[in-house]
């Protein structure tokens, strides 16, 4: 089922009470977006950069990833943007890609460890990207200070990123494939890097392809979406592959569950620019707001 087509290189949604939908939109578009509950009518929320990633607070503040210029957004419902954060340590972003809220309250994001400029250059993937040097990170941010701490780096473009029924941190690695896991040990702290599972299809395309968004079923399954291997991968509690949850475009996003009831996670598609709908016969595991 579509749910709302139309879009511009659609990614970060997120699911409000009213059954309505945040989402982020990147091309020529470059906004926060907010569609109706039945997908047909929409509201640009606030003209930004370039952004990837986005989640929503407990008071309404949208927090988004942006990549051009590369920073931490906070939104207002009214379209206030705010700059939280450039950098860490005197160390500048270089791709902010998705990010989540934790247990804390603070923000978790993604960096991807690449500029935006090397890695798309006029707006494609470029062909060496094997040759390229990436130093994915994950950050943690506090949301009322802006002090930004980095948890991790040297991971080769980092994407999606999700806590879990443990109380542990994921995040993936889209070249190679990887999910890894992070032990929550205490607010703000985690452990070392640990392998989850990898999504990697071998019977898949060759050229870029890999985890992009992911989001965590009550079921305690991981629902992956795989970029350019047109199918949102479902890992298991212990990291195997469960599924492979075809999807009509080739390049699926990010996705998140519907509201509790539905059972239906809704997956972000670039190829056709739209919301896909899927019946997975779980809710999802309801998020830190």
């Amino acid at each position: 089922m579509i749910f709302a087509c139309g879009l511009s290189f659609p990614e970060g949604p997120v699911a409000l009470a009213d059954g309505s939908w945040f989402c982020v939109e990147g091309g020529e578009r470059n906004c926060v977006t907010h569609l109706s509950p039945d997908g047909k009518a929409r509201r640009v929320v606030a003209k930004v950069g370039r952004p990837v990633g986005l989640a929503v607070d407990k008071d309404g503040y949208i927090w988004v990833a942006e990549s051009g210029p590369p920073s931490l957004l906070r939104v207002t419902l009214e379209g206030k943007v705010d700059v939280v954060a450039r950098s860490c340590d005197g160390e500048a972003f270089l791709f902010p890609n998705d990010l989540c809220l934790g247990p804390d309250g603070a923000v978790y994001l993604t960096d991807s460890g690449v500029a935006i400029k090397e890695f798309v250059p006029e707006g494609k993937i470029r062909p060496d990207y094997l040759q390229l040097r990436y130093d994915g990170r994950v950050y943690r941010v506090d949301v009322k200070s802006g002090k930004v701490r980095k948890l991790d780096s040297g991971i080769k473009f980092t994407n999606g990123i999700a806590f879990g029924p443990d109380s542990a941190l994921y995040a993936n690695e889209t070249l190679t494939g990887m999910v890894y896991r992070y032990h929550w040990k205490e607010p703000g702290c985690i452990g070392p890097r640990q392998t989850f599972g990898n999504v990697i299809d071998p019977k898949g395309p060759s050229g870029w392809r890999g985890p992009d968004g992911m989001a965590f079923g009550a079921d305690g399954n991981l629902y992956v979406t795989v970029y350019a291997q047109k199918d949102v991968t479902v890992l298991g509690r212990d990291g195997s592959v469960v599924k492979r949850i075809r999807t009509q475009g080739s390049l699926p996003t990010n996705c998140a569950f519907g509201l509790a009831g539905q059972r239906q996670l809704y997956v972000t598609e670039y190829e056709f620019g739209q919301f896909e709908v899927f019946d997975v016969g779980t809710d999802g595991l309801p998020l830190f707001t």
